[in-house]
């Protein structure tokens, strides 16, 4: 059985800390601020250095959102960041985000086929999770842990397949006009993410897009539901990793941490804060959880009615 390493971009919102933890490799992809400059994306805000804080970050995005844009790495970078894992051997697993959403997952399909025009006995395979930031990040997690039991390449890539769509989100967007306008949530009323009190709760369909479930009136009422929602679908919380993310809401993020932890215990769980490359689309006021849990329904209309039930105590 040959070795492989499992790689992805800087779409899937993972620390140094989870990256080193799971020996994950990561390609930096692009974005563009007000200043019109390409830049490289990254994961850990320490490495900024065009602004002081994620704080003035998320400011100046929210002041004009327009002028900001996030990009994959391109062909030429993932190409070459293949050959340097393949040379010697060495399989490659890459998992790019939702090609629903974005065009990463073609520039991996096409770098693995220049790839192989000069190495056509690599081991390559690319795989669409259909999911973005932390939902991805959590993926690639799961990915690591059947590899380090022993997994071959393909087992890795068959129960992906299989369980895609139990990796979920529960949590709340503050903004949905924001996340509409960049088209990363369906079916939305966006006029919701701005009133006062409200926070619209959801989480990932089939394409990896953020679908309001409901809509609790206050923090309290929110905190509770997400609890409540993922005490029914998640699978055996205290032997899993999961993690909390946020997009310049730590404090709201902190509680929901210190919640998760009493009432889960999972067996690790990761604080993690949003950086660009979801950022940009997703916007400030992202305050979620990430775990394993049953696999989705259709048009997640299960999930709605788990919600609606929920909301209503």
């Amino acid at each position: 059985m040959k070795d492989f390493k499992i790689v992805s971009d800087t779409t899937c919102d993972l620390s140094k800390e989870v990256l080193n933890d799971f020996n994950i490799e990561m390609i930096k992809a692009h974005f563009m601020d007000k200043d019109g400059v390409d830049k490289y994306s990254f994961t850990d805000w320490s490495e900024c250095d065009y602004y002081a804080s994620s704080n003035d970050f998320y400011k100046a995005l929210k002041a004009n959102p327009s002028a900001f844009a996030s990009s994959a790495p391109n062909i030429e970078e993932i190409k070459n960041f293949m050959i340097d894992i393949i040379k010697d051997g060495t399989g490659c697993l890459a998992i790019a985000m939702s090609g629903a959403m974005s065009g990463s997952y073609n520039n991996y399909l096409n770098a693995k086929k220049e790839v192989l025009k000069e190495y056509p006995d690599a081991h390559i395979e690319v795989f669409d999770s259909l999911r973005f930031g932390a939902g991805l990040g959590l993926m690639l997690v799961w990915a690591s842990i059947l590899r380090s039991e022993g997994k071959s390449l393909d087992e890795v890539i068959a129960f992906l397949k299989e369980n895609r769509d139990c990796f979920h989100q529960m949590g709340w967007l503050d903004d949905l006009s924001f996340v509409a306008k960049k088209g990363r949530i369906t079916h939305a009323k966006a006029f919701f993410g701005t009133l006062i009190g409200i926070k619209p709760l959801g989480d990932f369909d089939q394409n990896g897009m953020t679908t309001v479930l409901g809509k609790a009136k206050g923090e309290k009422a929110a905190y509770e539901a997400i609890i409540e929602y993922i005490k029914q679908t998640v699978v055996d919380p205290e032997n899993q990793i999961m993690f909390v993310s946020h997009s310049n809401r730590e404090k709201c993020a902190l509680i929901l941490k210190d919640m998760v932890e009493k009432e889960f215990k999972p067996k690790k769980l990761y604080f993690i804060e949003t950086g660009p490359s979801c950022g940009i689309n997703v916007g400030p006021g992202l305050n979620a959880v990430y775990y394993f849990g049953a696999k989705a329904s259709k048009d997640l209309v299960q999930e709605k009615e788990l919600m609606e039930k929920i909301l209503v105590k």
